[in-house]
């Protein structure tokens, strides 16, 4: 028996489910043992069992475990993407599309039954196929929320990136110390700080 069906018990095998629902059981299970192992330390057999299903099952939907995890990988990369799209889009109001923005990190470093671990703290950043998603998706949220900024302020899309950039990765490292740190401060507070920060340095550049 592994430490996991030890802690936690496995589900129960057995049940039929469509392929859609299999996946996504099985998705959910591996990333309860990769947040929890990391994926060097995650094998196959933990996965099958946190499911519930036999081995064969897990390789029909998975020929292996990168698979499994660029898998889950794509699946949250999108879920950030669009949470931040869904923030800039929120509202016309800069200051508040700012405080959307920082919140949907701080939401989505809280969520995600740490999903964020995968994109941000990958124990497999040298595995390019992960690098590059993860490189993507930093590059996706930055480029639309320079968008916003280059169509507002006028200023060239270089520069108006590079601020984007600047933003967006203050966003996800204070949102994951305030996680680390014990969330002492509560969510909606923290992400208004650090929503007033950015503001108080972005509004520096004026509309146009």
């Amino acid at each position: 028996m592994t430490a996991i069906e030890q802690t936690e018990g496995a589900r129960p095998r057995g049940t039929r489910l469509p392929r859609r629902a299999r996946r996504n059981q099985l998705l959910g299970a591996a990333q309860e043992v990769f947040v929890a192992q990391g994926y060097h330390a995650a094998a196959m057999d933990d996965i099958a069992d946190r499911a519930g299903v036999s081995k064969p099952v897990l390789y029909q939907h998975f020929p292996g475990k990168l698979d499994l995890y660029l898998a889950l990988l794509d699946q949250h990369c999108e879920a950030l993407l669009d949470a931040v799209r869904a923030a800039l889009a929120s509202t016309t109001d800069n200051k508040q599309r700012v405080a959307a923005t920082m919140d949907a990190y701080f939401g989505f470093v809280q969520d995600q039954g740490g999903a964020f671990r995968l994109v941000f703290e990958s124990d497999l950043t040298n595995e390019p196929a992960v690098r590059e998603r993860v490189d993507k998706v930093s590059l996706d949220c930055a480029e639309a929320v320079s968008e916003v900024i280059s169509e507002d302020t006028k200023l060239p899309a270089d520069q108006a990136m590079l601020l984007a950039v600047g933003l967006c990765g203050m966003a996800q490292i204070t949102a994951r110390y305030w996680l680390s740190a014990g969330q002492r401060v509560p969510r909606e507070a923290a992400a208004k700080l650090i929503a007033s920060l950015s503001w108080r340095g972005i509004a520096g550049f004026p509309m146009q």
